[in-house]
């Protein structure tokens, strides 16, 4: 990857980018308020669980997916893997964070990048409401179009999900930034084995009970500062 592919990418996995991430903790939220997650050893289990037998066979799948579907100009794999994800997510406040945080990466991407049809046309059908545009199949094309492999964009994917639950942790319980650069290093070595590992399946699974439990309590909490 040259330089400016890397510049040009990271600019959409970055806390700057305006995709509205920081108003969403997946469920952090509800699992602080549970007793779940009190602290940073707490944290830690919850966000690896997630990376791994949650999001690690579900949407790092996907990103793979829309990345392959991006360089062998079949959109079909995106649309299939888009509607299969749409399946899965058990919360709807989930579902509604992952889409709306897709079409905003989707939009900006098809607006700044130079013009790809595969990136146009995916932008139609999710305008047309024909796909859901959640932010794994969004995240695989931008990546891709900015000439990421398949492995580097799924772990940015995963790195970006870690450091979204460190940022909402910072908000809901007493954690330092020095403690969560400790837990985000942590995490590395398992978001470097789980892309590894997605970027060779293509089967979507998932298995993370208390975390879509927690996710899907969110919306009856009687005190919320996150969405989702």
């Amino acid at each position: 990857m040259d330089t400016a592919s890397l510049l040009n990418g990271l600019r959409f996995v970055d806390s700057f980018f305006p995709s509205g991430g920081y108003a969403f903790s997946s469920g952090l939220e509800a699992a602080v308020q549970g007793g779940a997650v009190q602290n940073g050893e707490e944290l830690s289990r919850y966000v690896v669980e997630t990376l791994t037998t949650g999001m690690g066979e579900r949407e790092a799948v996907v990103v793979g997916l829309a990345h392959e579907a991006y360089l062998s100009g079949s959109l079909g794999i995106a649309f299939k893997a888009d509607h299969d994800l749409e399946a899965m997510q058990l919360g709807r406040e989930s579902r509604t964070a992952s889409r709306q945080m897709g079409r905003q990466v989707i939009r900006l991407a098809a607006d700044q990048l130079a013009s790809h049809p595969v990136i146009e046309t995916y932008l139609a059908a999710v305008e047309a409401d024909r796909t859901p545009g959640h932010l794994a199949v969004a995240i695989g094309l931008t990546l891709a179009t900015a000439g990421w492999s398949k492995e580097d964009t799924i772990a940015a994917f995963l790195y970006q999900t870690a450091t979204g639950f460190v940022a909402a942790a910072m908000k809901l319980m007493p954690l330092g930034q020095r403690e969560g650069q400790r837990l985000l290093e942590s995490w590395l070595e398992v978001i470097e084995r789980v892309s590894h590992k997605a970027a060779h399946e293509n089967v979507l699974q998932s298995w993370s009970p208390i975390q879509d439990i927690y996710a899907m309590r969110h919306s009856r909490l009687e005190s919320r500062l996150f969405r989702s």
